[in-house]
């Protein structure tokens, strides 16, 4: 990679720009005891943090027997929705970091573009990241590497010259595998599950931070090669 700082930098959604797994675990667990599986939220996030509605839909049929009708799914985005707009908070400090960042930003979400919209609308950050790229928008979602390919050539930066900031498992798989620069976030609500800081040291991300503004110094004393300026 370039010994340089990075000309991108691309953020998931979900658990890095807004507080929000708590809340999507939680409808979702809801949802599926509902129907009789039995489930727990250290499970769910296991199985699902950061992958696509297409990987949950797959994962639901194959794993659980549960057929993800149409119905069940407007279930949970309904409920998912309504609890957006009145719990949703945007992470602790990140609207000034995008701003003290002084490096182009956009969004790479394993979610639908709606939802996308709506978190950033609801938190006040939707005019500060104008640019956003859905899972659905790519053939396989993460942790294949395409829709951060495909957001950094929309962009019109090299792979080598982005910087991933990403909160799951399967975020950092694939910005890895996109031949990205990729730090985890683990100050969401949600990073202390059963499990999650294990698998996060497994995949080896070039730094872990805890507090939204340090990014700001990390991207300045960080080479896009993994060493320290």
């Amino acid at each position: 990679m370039a010994d340089a700082e990075p000309r991108l930098v691309i953020f998931d959604c979900d658990g890095v720009l807004v507080d929000s797994e708590p809340i999507s675990i939680s409808v979702l667990v809801g949802a599926m005891n509902d129907l009789g599986v039995s489930i727990t939220e250290d499970q769910a996030y296991e199985r699902f943090l950061g992958r696509s509605l297409s990987t949950l839909i797959d994962t639901l049929e194959t794993e659980f027997n549960v057929h993800a009708s149409e119905e069940f799914l407007e279930r949970i985005r309904t409920d998912l929705y309504s609890r957006f707009r009145t719990e949703l908070k945007p992470i602790e400090g990140i609207a000034a970091t995008i701003d003290g960042l002084g490096i182009p930003c956009c969004v790479a979400s394993s979610s639908q573009m709606e939802r996308i919209r709506l978190s950033l609308s609801v938190t006040g950050l939707l005019d500060r990241l104008p640019d956003i790229f859905s899972a659905t928008m790519v053939k396989r979602g993460k942790p294949a590497p395409d829709l951060f390919l495909h957001a950094a050539r929309q962009m019109r930066v090299e792979p080598a010259s982005c910087l991933v900031i990403e909160d799951s498992p399967a975020g950092i798989a694939a910005a890895k595998a996109a031949g990205m620069t990729v730090f985890a976030f683990t100050g969401g609500s949600h990073a202390n599950f059963a499990g999650y800081r294990a698998e996060l040291d497994r995949l080896s991300p070039e730094a872990v931070f805890d507090a939204m503004p340090d990014l700001i110094h990390l991207v300045r004393n960080h080479k896009l090669d993994g060493t320290k300026s």
